[in-house]
């Protein structure tokens, strides 16, 4: 008997989770999401997935964020016909935000196509359409949570919450019989686990004893400072008690789902309790005003001391879901809150938002969401002096501020302790959705007093692993491997292009004179000529 997984994302990047399981009964896809990030990952989305979709028999999803959940339509469009298993919670939300990318997709598309024929180039299609998204819908069977589930023949499927969002979930796979009379194989998708004090949700759970568990890494390599839901709403209002005073818009790219809606309970609490100044916050994403809805719906499944229905309709709370809504927003001045996606900066309403404000002083930029290499909001992230949006340089002059509270992801030390409560693991941990340094980190932290360092993998992208044997086996790859492990872990040339016109601008603008500037010029000719 042959059991295999290959790492077709999530590996050292935190993006475009799925993971092949193979096995002689038949195949199934843990997750099945979208890369984001630098474009030489995202390019990864338009071709062809490192399998044949028919070939699929089932797709076990772990929670509906688009890293996860976002190239599913495009793996029904292409053939697969199997079921998509997931919790009623994150069906739910998958029903609108899959229908939300791919809308995404086609405004995103219909721009690029009307830049590529003033160009001269070749129209392109979107990975998926709205419509593509509504079908693949179709394919989705709701499971409880701790019940198990028989998935595909000799595999079954058991869930458990996994305290990260609305309807996520760990989920435990057992595999009958390696060989005629063996024991079952026992692996543990960790998805993304929550932190402790999350404001929602409950605790991460999970069994322990297994063979193999694959555990994502986010932020392996950082301890958080402590927090509580009285210290977290602190730190909050103190940013937004320096916003206000900054007299400017308080700009919040935020995660559609569970982030904002965690971030909306706590204002709206601290403008009650008179801790903050009242003032209007706009909730300027159509996603997030319909994910908003469905928390609303599950509100009795989540925490009950919180009463979220209420907070999530107050007054001060604006839902500016058309695009005339939207450019409405622009006209205010003073101090007032905008919350809008994408959390990364990468897409959607928040760029123009970035744009209109990211060059006055009297504007902060609060990010409370992991920030991928790559990414518009890591680069702000960083320091940097300028960016390019849509084309635009737009110099940084705004307050560009972090507040980790509000992640969804469990921190190094909430990661190891969950990983301790798994052991037994008999053969193998595969650290999986971080970046290199947060992998090391997190590794580094385990094999200290976890488990020994020779059951620790850190799979590159497409990787292979036989798990039958004693310890799990790499299988050669190399020809297989749709792009160089350095491609994934460094900035492409994409980002090192931006960066260089940038410098260039500030080089340009920084010489004496005309004469100056020229010499500059004449340089990059001769660059460009050798």
């Amino acid at each position: 008997m042959s059991v295999t997984v290959r790492f077709c994302g999530a590996a050292h990047t935190v993006t475009g989770s799925c993971y092949l399981v193979r096995t002689d009964a038949g195949h199934l896809l843990i997750d099945c999401g979208l890369f984001q990030g630098q474009k030489t990952l995202k390019e990864l989305n338009y071709g062809v997935f490192p399998f044949h979709p028919s070939d699929i028999d089932a797709v076990l999803l772990t929670h509906a964020h688009i890293d996860h959940s976002g190239l599913l339509p495009k793996l029904v469009k292409e053939g697969f016909r199997g079921r998509i298993l997931a919790t009623r919670g994150t069906i739910d939300l998958c029903s609108y935000m899959l229908p939300d990318a791919g809308s995404i997709q086609e405004q995103e598309v219909l721009a690029l196509n009307r830049r590529n024929a003033t160009r001269g180039r070749a129209d392109v299609t979107p990975i998926y359409t709205q419509a593509d998204a509504v079908a693949a819908m179709r394919a989705f069977q709701a499971i409880d949570y701790e019940t198990w589930t028989d998935v595909i023949p000799g595999v079954r499927a058991r869930y458990w919450n996994a305290g990260h969002l609305l309807g996520s979930a760990s989920i435990e796979i057992e595999i009958a019989g390696e060989g005629r009379g063996g024991a079952s194989l026992r692996l543990l998708a960790s998805g993304d686990i929550g932190p402790d004090a999350k404001l929602l949700q409950p605790d991460p759970q999970a069994p322990a004893g297994f063979d193999y568990v694959i555990s994502e890494s986010t932020y392996g390599d950082r301890i958080r400072e402590r927090t509580t839901p009285e210290l977290r709403r602190e730190r909050l209002a103190a940013e937004v008690r320096d916003a206000a005073a900054a007299d400017g818009a308080l700009l919040i790219p935020a995660f559609a789902v569970e982030r904002t809606q965690e971030l909306i309970v706590d204002l709206v609490a601290l403008m009650e309790l008179g801790a903050i100044p009242p003032a209007p916050i706009f909730l300027d994403s159509p996603l997030a005003i319909r994910a908003t809805e469905v928390f609303r719906q599950h509100a009795a499944s989540l925490d009950t001391s919180v009463d979220v229905s209420r907070l999530l309709a107050s007054p001060h709370l604006h839902f500016t879901e058309t695009v005339d809504e939207s450019k409405s927003i622009a006209r205010l001045t003073g101090f007032h809150i905008i919350i809008a996606a994408s959390g990364m900066c990468d897409a959607g309403r928040i760029r123009h938002h970035l744009k209109r404000w990211l060059w006055n002083n009297h504007a902060t930029v609060l990010l409370v969401g992991y920030q991928a290499h790559g990414t518009l909001g890591r680069f702000l992230q960083d320091g940097v002096k300028a960016v390019r949006i849509q084309g635009e340089e737009i110099k940084v002059a705004a307050r560009i501020r972090t507040l980790d509270d509000y992640s969804g992801h469990a921190d190094g030390g909430e990661i190891a302790r969950w990983i301790s409560a798994r052991r037994p693991v008999a053969r193998g941990l595969f650290l999986v959705h971080g970046e290199d340094a947060a992998i090391s980190g997190l590794a580094a932290r385990v094999a200290e007093r976890i488990l020994p360092s020779a059951k620790l993998f850190e799979p590159l992208l497409d990787d292979v692993y036989e798990l039958t044997t004693a310890v799990p086996t790499p299988l050669d790859v190399a020809h297989r491997r749709r792009l160089a492990p350095e491609a994934v872990t460094r900035l492409d040339w994409h980002n090192e292009m931006s960066e260089l016109m940038l410098d260039i601008n500030a080089r340009i603008e920084q010489a004496a004179d005309d004469r100056a500037r020229g010499v500059i010029v004449r340089r990059l000719r001769r660059a460009l000529a050798d």
